[in-house]
């Protein structure tokens, strides 16, 4: 299974940026969720945001009010709309899928970078 990502880029601060990311190959029983990790130099990646196609989603603390997760379960389609962004934002962010199945698929990061 391929993850296909878009978006990332450089960006000043406050600026807003848009994810986009599909994982057309799972097939629709066995779509759960989709989500953002990223991993700044020298830390451990972590998640942003993560939503299931039963309704949930959840965000990391240092994001929540300023990124909103979306997407679209019959296109296995997620979009990270990332808005008022900070140094600190800057990372690889890397697209990630999980099936009912008990698999996890990642994409191949896209960098973003917020600075001035």
């Amino acid at each position: 299974v391929q993850l296909q990502a878009s978006g990332g880029g450089l960006v000043q601060p406050r600026g807003s940026l848009r994810l986009s990311c599909a994982a057309p190959g799972i097939i629709l029983s066995n779509r759960k969720g989709m989500g953002w990790y990223r991993q700044a130099p020298g830390k451990q990646r972590e998640l942003v945001a993560f939503i299931t196609w039963r309704g949930t989603s959840n965000y990391a603390e240092s994001v929540k009010g300023r990124f909103t997760i979306s997407g679209d379960r019959a296109k296995n389609r997620v979009y990270l709309q990332m808005n008022s962004l900070k140094a600190e934002d800057t990372a690889v962010y890397y697209c990630n899928a999980e099936t009912f199945s008990g698999h996890d698929y990642w994409g191949q990061g896209t960098q973003v970078t917020v600075s001035s």
